[in-house]
């Protein structure tokens, strides 16, 4: 079966100050380089070689006409409408067990405006390749700070190195839908570190916070805890780190997508004038 494929574009309940100093209303929205990330985000999935529409799963249907381009992608069904759930981990698990027809899942952010289709094949065929349940993306942070010295970046710190999120998930198989349930749980107690303990384990959360755990470590615990077989997709390209979390990450997007035009721009000239 095709791998489906469901980007998640929910509002934050605690509001969003990067969405309101744009005015565009929405997070999924921001312009990057003159570009909706949104828009970006499915334009990269399509050009990936990814099958079949592409599910949004946002608070508001409306979300997929607040942009020519979205709007007719929609209108073809190209691009499909999912309502989220309370939380990202919910909608994932809602998404997988109503829509994916024990097929897999991959899954993405809308607020990733720097992904390309090199990093989605990369991670869909890694993430085919393991017999997991589910399969995350991580970016090492040597790598992260070999390319971006200065840019904030929350890590998880493990034994030998510390890993950042590229906002990459793979389910497969009715287990995996174990682990955005687990998690659903688990963000409830995020601020009542007692009820952590009772969902993680104390020598888990122990061994973590002394630096005990290396990678190969950690995905054996979480596996054994959650009750699916976990593993994650080592990403070789530092970007693949950078979501549009805050004011700097925007700045660095820009940046980047910015000089990738003119670069692009410089080609076409160039191309021109031997012709």
């Amino acid at each position: 079966m095709p791998t489906r494929v469901l980007v998640l574009a929910g509002r934050r309940s605690s509001g969003d100050a990067l969405a309101d100093a744009s005015g565009c209303g929405h997070r999924a929205l921001l312009p990057i380089a003159g570009v909706p990330m949104l828009l970006r985000v499915v334009r990269t999935l399509r050009e990936s070689g990814l099958d079949g529409p592409i599910a949004v799963s946002a608070g508001d249907e409306d979300l997929l006409v607040g942009h020519p381009e979205l709007a007719s992608l929609t209108a073809a069904g190209n691009v499909v409408f999912h309502r989220s759930g309370d939380s990202p981990a919910a909608s994932v698990a809602d998404y997988f067990t109503t829509s994916c027809d024990g097929g897999a899942l991959l899954v993405t952010t809308a607020d990733h405006p720097l992904l390309t289709p090199e990093m989605v094949r990369f991670f869909q065929q890694a993430a085919e390749r393991s017999s997991a349940d589910f399969v995350v993306g991580l970016v090492p942070g040597s790598i992260f700070r070999a390319r971006f010295p200065n840019q904030p970046r929350t890590f998880i710190v493990l034994k030998g190195e510390k890993f950042s999120g590229a906002n990459l998930f793979y389910l497969r198989g009715p287990t995996a839908a174990a682990v955005p349930r687990f998690w659903t749980r688990a963000e409830h107690f995020r601020k009542q570190p007692w009820r952590l303990v009772s969902v993680f384990g104390l020598g888990n959360l122990a061994l973590f916070a002394i630096g005990r755990l290396d990678l190969a470590g950690a995905l054996a615990r979480a596996s054994r805890v959650i009750g699916a077989k976990v593993d994650a997709v080592v990403m070789p390209f530092a970007e693949a780190a950078i979501d549009v979390d805050r004011e700097a990450d925007r700045v660095t997007a820009e940046k980047l997508l910015a000089r990738e035009h003119e670069g692009r721009s410089e080609g076409e000239d160039h191309a021109c004038a031997q012709a």
